[in-house]
């Protein structure tokens, strides 16, 4: 059973992974690290690969406190992140703030940064359990009316864990934050252009049969990113 946000060890727990700017931004409430990875798509991953800082967009899923990765067995950016320290970003954009200077022009975010090391995953059972995560996150329900791995595929599959106790995270929200000359002077329009994301209805495979409906779970889904007009 994953255990309350409310009741797990607190953020920034290391100097690495404690905000030094800006920290009215920063949040140490565990549920707000929930929050925004479990509202993005995907995270980006660095690592070093032969010495050299590497960014790689990948798809992921939560269990508690445990983020999984997956890829192939020949990825060499994956072996390369259980040979040392990586960090995972997760960032979404809410609106792009615009003021009356140059300099004030910002985005409204939420965005997560987790530090750590990654353990390769090898128990059979916590394996198949990664992979459900990141099906699960990517496509949720997708998992129980698809066809399971079979073993050959298991076996081209490296399955990482990475434990989110050494993480941050930063929110900003609100409008421009001018300055009070710019603002006197005025004649320039300020605010907020906010973004959302949304899902378009879905397209069938061009192989797909004609008496194969789309799922529940994938109407559900797009029903949800549908937002009223009053």
């Amino acid at each position: 059973m994953t255990e309350p946000a409310s009741s797990r060890t607190p953020l920034s727990p290391t100097p690495r992974s404690t905000p030094t700017r800006l920290t009215d931004r920063a949040r140490t409430d565990r549920a707000d690290l929930d929050a925004v990875l479990d509202a993005g798509l995907i995270c980006h991953l660095g690592v070093l690969l032969g010495g050299t800082p590497v960014v790689l967009p990948t798809v992921y899923g939560r269990d508690g406190d445990t983020l999984y990765l997956h890829g192939s067995t020949g990825a060499g950016n994956l072996r390369a992140a259980v040979a040392n320290d990586i960090s995972v970003a997760v960032t979404l954009v809410d609106g792009v703030i615009y003021a009356r200077s140059a300099m004030h022009f910002s985005m409204n975010y939420r965005c997560a940064v987790v530090l750590g090391r990654a353990v390769e995953v090898t128990d059979p059972e916590e394996r198949l359990h990664g992979l459900r995560m990141v099906v699960e996150h990517a496509a949720p329900g997708a998992w129980s009316r698809v066809r399971p791995p079979t073993k050959k595929e298991l076996a081209a599959t490296i399955v990482l864990a990475l434990d989110l106790t050494e993480a941050s995270v930063k929110i900003r929200t609100g409008g421009p934050k001018d300055d009070a000359a710019d603002i006197e002077v005025g004649g320039v329009w300020a605010g907020v252009l906010p973004v959302r994301q949304v899902w378009d209805p879905p397209i069938d495979s061009d192989d797909l049969a004609s008496d194969v409906a789309v799922p529940e779970d994938v109407l559900q889904r797009l029903a949800s990113s549908v937002v009223p007009i009053h």
